[in-house]
């Protein structure tokens, strides 16, 4: 009786340690060059897949929206100018991401990641002021925007620390990341005055310059998604150890 409890006790210590080396929602990868990026890339995806459903054991519960707290644009200069603030942004589908390729040095601890995503959906509070297709285009109201066909390249440098439990774990040196979108729909909806040209001038520029416009936020976009990229990263990597990515025996 003691040797069955004996053994008992002894397969479920090993399997406790296993299930801490081989998490089910990551996938372990070997160092072996020829292998790693590929890798990394299925992993990267095992990952994701579980992220849109949360993972508690990393606290996560829910990844979307994805946040930004305002951008800007503006267009023309002097007193007429367009500016348009756009604040409280919820972007929806940006967990619908696919890596699809991934570039590391392992000694230097530097990644580049090359992801995809169908599409995403937006909507924000905006308030603009100045002229816009000769029109006075003052008001505030909702926007929305469609994205499709989105790629983005992230790139990454990490650091390596020793934790608490004495195991090493990464945090972000730098990050660095541009995007593309293939296809764009935006507009705007519930003009706080009511004013249907103004909505009618604003809906008709935005959706017939979209690329131009994207052009025109992109700085101030990358620049928002770059911290929130970067806040999301050091949190997974926070949870994980670095030999939960990759077999360092």
């Amino acid at each position: 009786m003691c040797h069955k409890l004996g053994f008992i006790l002894l397969a479920f210590i090993v399997g406790a340690i296993w299930a801490q080396e081989q998490p089910y929602y990551l996938q372990q990868c070997p160092r072996d060059e020829a292998q790693i990026n590929d890798c990394l890339r299925d992993s990267g995806n095992k990952l994701v897949h579980y992220l849109q459903k949360g993972v508690p054991e990393l606290d996560i519960y829910e990844i979307e929206p994805v946040m930004i707290d305002e951008i800007g644009i503006v267009l023309g200069s002097g007193p007429d100018g367009y500016r348009a603030l756009f604040r409280n942004i919820q972007a929806y589908g940006v967990s619908n991401i696919t890596v699809t390729n991934i570039r590391s040095d392992l000694d230097s601890l530097q990644f580049q990641l090359t992801c995809e995503i169908p599409r995403i959906r937006v909507k924000a509070q905006y308030r603009s002021t100045g002229v816009l297709i000769l029109v006075k285009a003052s008001g505030a109201g909702d926007y929305w925007g469609e994205y499709e066909g989105v790629k983005a390249k992230i790139y990454f440098k990490a650091v390596a620390n020793e934790g608490a439990d004495g195991r090493t774990y990464l945090t972000t040196d730098s990050v660095k990341m541009d995007f593309n979108v293939k296809d764009i729909q935006m507009g705007v909806d519930n003009i706080a005055n009511g004013n249907s040209v103004i909505q009618a001038a604003l809906n008709l520029f935005i959706n017939s310059n979209s690329q131009e416009l994207l052009k025109e936020m992109k700085p101030a976009l990358r620049t928002k998604l770059t911290l929130v990229i970067r806040n999301f990263m050091d949190r997974i990597f926070a949870k994980i150890p670095l030999d939960e990515w990759i077999n360092l025996n």
